[in-house]
């Protein structure tokens, strides 16, 4: 598997791997019927943002996009020196390590470029793989805001807030 910066011909096969996800409604606070525009605008960041996919042997033979993630600053101003993330994985793709070297990845673009920690701001606490692998890299959680998750279902959970001195 290769980590690479995007390209804008990347477009299609970024979309492939987020449509499904926020169609899911489990894991994303965005639309479940978002639209492509919109969301080629939240996902494909200018600098100082980034965004990179991960790309392995497709089942043609070819390579293909199996994960992507951006990373650029928390907030504006005052709170840019503390950087934030997001990630994403083909479901196919879920347990063979992708999601981690993203994360790795994206630690590593955020130190080199001067940031010196990382926020997340909104990890669904339903999410116990993507939980468990951010504390496994070094994320605390450091509050809960109970209920601000919409499920599905009906049903609402917490959304994590996580951080990480780089």
């Amino acid at each position: 598997m290769e980590i690479r910066d995007a390209h804008d011909d990347d477009w299609p096969a970024i979309w492939a791997v987020l449509r499904p996800i926020f169609a899911e409604g489990r894991t994303y606070t965005v639309p479940v019927d978002v639209d492509e525009s919109w969301a080629h605008g939240m996902w494909m960041l200018e600098p100082p943002g980034r965004v990179v996919v991960a790309v392995d042997d497709g089942p043609d033979g070819g390579r293909t996009v199996v994960g992507t993630a951006k990373t650029g600053p928390n907030q504006p101003g005052p709170g840019s020196h503390v950087a934030t993330a997001s990630f994403a994985v083909d479901a196919a793709r879920a347990g063979r390590g992708t999601g981690r070297a993203l994360g790795e990845h994206v630690l590593d673009l955020a130190r080199t470029a001067g940031y010196s920690a990382m926020q997340f701001n909104a990890v669904v606490a339903t999410n116990t793989p993507a939980v468990a692998l951010w504390h496994a890299l070094g994320f605390d959680t450091i509050g809960v805001v109970p209920d601000a998750f919409a499920l599905p279902d009906g049903s609402t959970t917490g959304l994590h807030v996580m951080h990480r001195h780089l």
